[in-house]
């Protein structure tokens, strides 16, 4: 635990088994650690294969995205679909601790227990392809597409547009 507070701080404060592995390299039953720290509190498991080292003022609602981020670092990933729409108020219902991503990795969704669903749809789509149509997120770790963007990305997914206000996204488009 020592070496988690030492490497852990306000924007870092996600670890995957790998990370704390380096941390303990003497530790030969790095699971047994981590259920232990797990139950003791110590440690909050996100999902398979993220840990949560709780700090004081952490941005609880960037945890998803975080995590995604840390999920998928050896992919390409931006923000999307019903996550720009919720965020620009174009789409009618907020959808609770769900986030959608595009990914080059393959489409799946992460079940993050109570803290809700990470869902990755995979694009074929290039960053060289989508440049002056993404932003970096700084606070979420992750980029963001704009909102003409994430309605070509709906529409190339087939995914449903009953929620979407067209009036607003073509105004802010």
């Amino acid at each position: 635990m020592q070496a988690l507070s030492s490497m852990a701080d306000h924007d870092h404060c996600l670890f995957a088994p790998a990370d704390l592995a380096a941390a303990v390299p003497d530790c030969s039953q790095l699971a047994v650690l981590l259920s232990r720290a797990t139950k003791a509190g110590l440690l909050k498991r996100i999902c398979r294969g993220i840990y949560l080292y709780p700090v004081p003022h952490y941005p609880a609602g960037n945890l998803l995205f975080h995590a995604a981020a840390r999920l998928r670092a050896g992919e390409f990933n931006y923000i999307s679909l019903e996550t720009v729409f919720s965020d620009a108020g174009i789409i009618s219902q907020v959808p609770m601790n769900w986030i959608t991503l595009m990914s080059s990795g393959r489409s799946h969704i992460v079940n993050c227990g109570d803290y809700g669903h990470i869902e990755f749809v995979h694009t074929e789509q290039h960053p060289e392809d989508l440049v002056g149509k993404l932003t970096y997120d700084a606070d979420r770790h992750l980029w963001r597409a704009s909102i003409k963007q994430a309605l070509r990305d709906m529409k190339a997914t087939r995914r449903s547009m009953d929620l979407v206000d067209q009036e607003v996204a073509d105004e802010l488009a």
